[in-house]
């Protein structure tokens, strides 16, 4: 704790213990890191600087800005819970970790931070730097990729962790993880060093233990885009697959196009590719191919084929894309 009031980084939601501002640095914060994230954050207090306001917003609207951070399915769970917070709760939010978890994407991490922190409920938060930490404090042997390992983790940290000032203990933890007890960590200017079982063993760089590894699928995507003078079909990307909610092209994973209602007087204006993109679970090789469309009826029956919507080009800016098709955009021109 004394390394934390000395050490700690000056950041913009470390001011407050308002639950609003906690909870929405906690869910961008998650999978991203703080020089990423901050921005974000910064932008979303800015559009959205209450709850309400944030439920009042359109999902596209909290789409869009969330755009180019990644794993979307945050920003729509956001956007739901926002709405529970609001509509269920009169904009209060919940004061404890078990009601906390009934809040749409908020998990026993999220929850823990923002009960800790908030209302200094004694519960601890356990993220990766921390099982870091904690397993080389104590040697822990325990597999971190199984899940039944979180609740010994839980029961060390309550066994340590202060009664008065449980959200800065919790702070403390994932602070140190973050800037000392690194995945190479700082051993020479660690202030826990004697204390630490690990460095006593010379075990540091072999912990945590994880097995379980994410299987990276590889694919391939083909995208058609169809246009007339400013006119542009966009494709909007459903539940069940990547990036729902999101506006992309048609796409199909072979380089071939059967489309009966396309006749022999369209231009193929350009192609563009590979363009590669990495997400969690799959590595994404994508093409892309312009086609120039001879005529408004044309266009608007293909757009009805194959579900598509038509757009302005100029509303090409105003509408959530994943990164990968916002990199294509940034490199092209129609």
């Amino acid at each position: 704790m004394n390394w934390y009031s000395k050490e700690k980084r000056d950041l913009p939601w470390r001011s407050t213990r308002n639950p609003y501002i906690i909870w929405l640095s906690e869910i961008i914060l998650q999978q991203t890191r703080i020089a990423q994230g901050t921005p974000y954050y910064e932008k979303f207090i800015k559009t959205y600087p209450n709850v309400h306001a944030l439920a009042t917003a359109s999902e596209q609207e909290v789409l869009k800005l969330w755009e180019g951070l990644g794993y979307y399915s945050r920003a729509r769970n956001l956007h739901k819970a926002a709405k529970q917070v609001s509509e269920e709760y009169g904009g209060i939010f919940p004061n404890s970790y078990l009601e906390l978890l009934k809040l749409k994407g908020i998990g026993p991490y999220t929850a823990a931070a923002i009960a800790s922190i908030c209302f200094h409920e004694k519960v601890p938060v356990v993220d990766g730097n921390v099982f870091r930490l904690i397993s080389r404090l104590f040697d822990l042997q325990e597999d971190i990729g199984k899940g039944s390992t979180r609740k010994i983790f839980e029961k060390i940290i309550e066994e340590i962790m202060p009664s008065s000032t449980p959200g800065d203990f919790n702070q403390a933890m994932m602070e140190f993880g973050a800037l000392v007890c690194t995945p190479r960590p700082q051993c020479d200017n660690c202030d826990l060093q004697f204390h630490c079982r690990a460095f006593k063993e010379k075990t540091q760089h072999l912990l945590p233990i994880k097995t379980k590894k994410i299987k990276i699928q590889a694919r391939t995507l083909h995208y058609w885009i169809f246009t007339y003078h400013d006119k542009i079909c966009l494709n909007k990307r459903t539940k069940g697959d990547i990036w729902e909610g999101l506006w992309d092209f048609y796409s199909t994973s072979t380089d071939l196009l059967n489309v009966a209602s396309l006749d022999q007087n369209y231009i193929k204006k350009a192609s563009y590719g590979p363009l590669n993109h990495k997400l969690t679970h799959q590595k994404i090789e994508a093409w892309f191919t312009q086609i120039e469309i001879s005529n408004t009826p044309q266009l608007n029956e293909i757009a009805k084929i194959l579900n598509l919507t038509i757009f302005n080009l100029d509303e090409l800016v105003t509408l959530p894309k994943p990164k990968l098709i916002v990199n294509y955009l940034s490199q092209v021109k129609f």
